[in-house]
């Protein structure tokens, strides 16, 4: 059978909408910006450099994710120019310590609260939709952009998981959905 004639399997990725942002499925437009990404630096912190046949199938991965757990990562879409932002969402591949709550901005989308914006939207999905009860976010130590978000998303420091491929990660708990700072910006 060839790749034309394979019948495509329909899963279902909901979209959110927050002020400023889109959360969509993942499309394959949007891998030319994480190929770039994973070419960079700053792709250290989620696994890179990598190639970017690896980033196609770490894409594919993401969308497949949604069809195994019901849940993964949106891509953040800008309303005002359509310009792909980065991810955020929800993740828990098997070996993972439990689920969590994740983020990755392409450069030209940092330091705008985008990723806020996007994880505030995440972790209300995660609670009020899926039932969750708590979250993580696995983050390297030394990153300190993703630690001081998580911090404002009222997430505690919480011990260490080490990562097959990156190593040693902070454990950040986020505050359940019953707290005052669980409930924040949903």
């Amino acid at each position: 059978m060839t790749r034309t004639e394979l019948a495509p399997t329909t899963i279902t990725i909901p979209t959110l909408e927050t002020e400023r942002l889109f959360l969509r499925a993942m499309r394959e437009e949007d891998v030319a910006e994480e190929v770039a990404f994973f070419q960079t630096e700053r792709s250290r912190n989620v696994g890179g450099p990598l190639p970017s046949n690896q980033v196609w199938r770490a894409v594919a991965g993401m969308i497949g994710h949604w069809a195994l757990r019901g849940y993964g990562f949106w891509a953040l879409e800008e309303k005002r120019s359509g310009r792909y932002m980065g991810r955020a969402g929800l993740w828990c591949p098997d070996p993972w310590p439990e689920p969590e709550i994740g983020w990755t901005l392409m450069g030209h989308a940092e330091g705008q609260g985008f990723a806020h914006e996007a994880a505030l939207a995440a972790r209300g999905y995660a609670y009020d939709e899926l039932g969750w009860t708590t979250a993580i976010s696995l983050i390297v130590a030394g990153n300190v952009r993703s630690e001081t978000l998580a911090a404002r998303l009222g997430a505690r420091r919480a011990g260490e998981y080490l990562h097959p491929t990156i190593g040693a990660m902070n454990v950040w708990r986020h505050p359940g959905p019953g707290t005052e700072a669980g409930a924040a910006g949903r």
